[in-house]
């Protein structure tokens, strides 16, 4: 990657703009003889159809010219503006600065209403109204490209209207969530478990404890094989939430209750991840979120606030 950084590609891109805006002056200016009155105005030399030709009249005065204040307006912008490789411009203008500034100024605007809200704690802030209008925003904004617009999720992304929550759903532990992301790791354990046949059994054995369907007999054969499981799920398989170890008592599944997926998931594991947003929601926003968050999975509680 070194070879994509170093100055000479700046100084590259640099010689290839000016050099293409000078041919092109050079280009319209080849170009600019007018035509002179009383010559005969010849052709292209391309012939269609026998006998249809098309004259090479000179370019209209007013393209021309035109063309020629694009090449000069070029010209100041490269100067005042950055285009020139690492060149930043005479006036020291850059998309970042000015991002901050916009982002500095509504963050200004709107910090009266935040702080409003941030003096609440998150349950009293999930009873708002205006405050679930403006979690819903953001919701919409940051969350529904995983979790989809019913915040129902889909496989590999969790469902946030029901109440079983992979690291808590309490308001601080959701917090803690959006802030800082989670990592949810289950490592392949077919080898540590045994042969083929065992890590069935074992499948069997996990859909029994949610009384879904199974074979009852494979199922008593892999019970003694949990063992490598409970570490992490418990011996009941009611899960950890310290660890993001999902409950397998239940009948909610992030990526599939069948036994074949269940197969899958023992022999190569499976890793997920969400990513951090406090740098980028920033105190007030993420409380907001939070309390809307909250408020999918305990609607009569917020309501009755």
């Amino acid at each position: 990657m070194a070879d994509f950084t170093s100055s000479g590609w700046s100084l590259y891109i640099a010689i290839v703009t000016i050099a293409s805006i000078l041919f092109c002056l050079w280009l319209a200016l080849a170009l600019a003889k007018g035509k002179v009155k009383g010559q005969e105005v010849g052709t292209t030399g391309h012939k269609w159809d026998e006998d249809l030709e098309e004259f090479n009249n000179p370019l209209p005065r007013w393209w021309l010219w035109l063309f020629i204040l694009t090449c000069v307006f070029s010209v100041v912008y490269l100067i005042l503006y950055p285009g020139l490789g690492s060149f930043a411009g005479t006036l020291g203008w850059s998309q970042k600065d000015q991002y901050e500034r916009e982002v500095a100024r509504v963050n200004q605007a709107v910090e009266p209403l935040f702080a409003k809200f941030m003096a609440q704690d998150v349950k009293t802030v999930a009873a708002d109204p205006q405050a679930r209008e403006m979690g819903e925003r953001l919701y919409l904004t940051y969350c529904v490209q995983c979790h989809g617009s019913t915040a129902q999720g889909s496989r590999g992304f969790p469902n946030l209207a029901d109440r079983d929550w992979l690291w808590g759903g309490e308001p601080e532990a959701i917090k803690t969530t959006i802030t800082q992301g989670r990592q949810g790791v289950m490592p392949p354990m077919g080898a540590a478990v045994g042969s083929s046949d065992d890590v069935t059994n074992l499948a069997h054995y996990v859909l029994s404890l949610s009384d879904s369907g199974h074979d009852a007999a494979r199922a008593a054969l892999g019970k003694d094989k949990f063992g490598v499981c409970a570490a992490c799920h418990g011996p009941e398989g009611k899960g950890n939430p310290a660890l993001g170890a999902p409950n397998l008592t239940d009948k909610t599944w992030l990526y599939g209750g069948g036994l074949a997926t269940i197969v899958e998931t023992i022999n190569k594991g499976r890793n997920n991840q969400m990513p951090a947003f406090g740098e980028l929601l920033g105190d007030g926003k993420i409380h907001l979120l939070t309390a809307y968050v909250w408020g999918l999975s305990n609607r009569s509680e917020a309501a009755s606030r």
